[in-house]
C-alpha cells in the first residue's frame, strides 16, 4: 500500500510532462502573410524616402485609402506625432532628427 502511495504522485507527474519532439522533427514556421509583408520593415529605404513615408503612413494607419494628408506635409508630421503621443519624438516634425527617431521608435514596437 505505501508503495502504491509513493508511486501514485510519480504516475502523475510522468503523465502530465510533455513528450519532447523526436530529432527530426522541426517546429513549425510561421507563414509570411500579405499583410505582414507590406509592414515590414524596409530595410533599404532611406529616411525621408517614398517608401520610407509609405511604410510609416501603413504602420501608424495615417493615411485612410488615400484621402489623408500628403505624406512628409506639415499635417502629414503632426498626424504621426499624434498617433505616437507620448513616445513622439521631441524634436522638430519631419527634421532629419525627428525622421531617425520615428524611425527607430517604430522598429521597436509592434505594427498598431
Amino acid at each position: 500500500m505505501r508503495r502504491f502511495l509513493a508511486m501514485l504522485p510519480l504516475a502523475l507527474l510522468a503523465a502530465c510532462s510533455p513528450a519532447s519532439p523526436s530529432p527530426d522533427q522541426k517546429p513549425p514556421q510561421p507563414k509570411a502573410t500579405a499583410t505582414a509583408t507590406a509592414r515590414s520593415t524596409p530595410d533599404n529605404a532611406e529616411l525621408g524616402s517614398p517608401l520610407w513615408y509609405e511604410w510609416v503612413d501603413e504602420r501608424l494607419h495615417i493615411s485612410d485609402d488615400g484621402h489623408g494628408p500628403d505624406r512628409g506635409s506639415a499635417e502629414w508630421n503632426s498626424a504621426v506625432q499624434h498617433k505616437l503621443g507620448q513616445e513622439a519624438p521631441q524634436s522638430q516634425p519631419g527634421s532629419p532628427q525627428w525622421q531617425q527617431a520615428v524611425d527607430a521608435l517604430l522598429r521597436t514596437r509592434p505594427a498598431m
